[in-house]
């Protein structure tokens, strides 16, 4: 998925990782979706709890829902 061409398009539009574009699409489903991403450092943790403040907007939400 974060080779995704929807994906790597949306993050670099947006401005975001790949990693944190997919994390954001999966909250943007439903208010009622728990992640639980894995993580081997404490970067790598930061990278994922900054994807609660990714907004996604209507042109990557159809580009995402097009993604193989």
């Amino acid at each position: 998925m974060l080779g995704n061409p929807q994906v790597l398009s949306v993050a670099g539009r947006l401005g975001f990782t790949p990693a944190q574009v997919a994390l954001a699409w999966l909250l943007d489903l439903a208010p009622c979706v728990l992640l639980i991403p894995g993580t081997s450092s404490r970067a790598h943790l930061e990278e994922n709890l900054a994807a609660a403040g990714v907004t996604l907007d209507e042109d990557a939400r159809r580009q995402l829902a097009a993604a193989p």
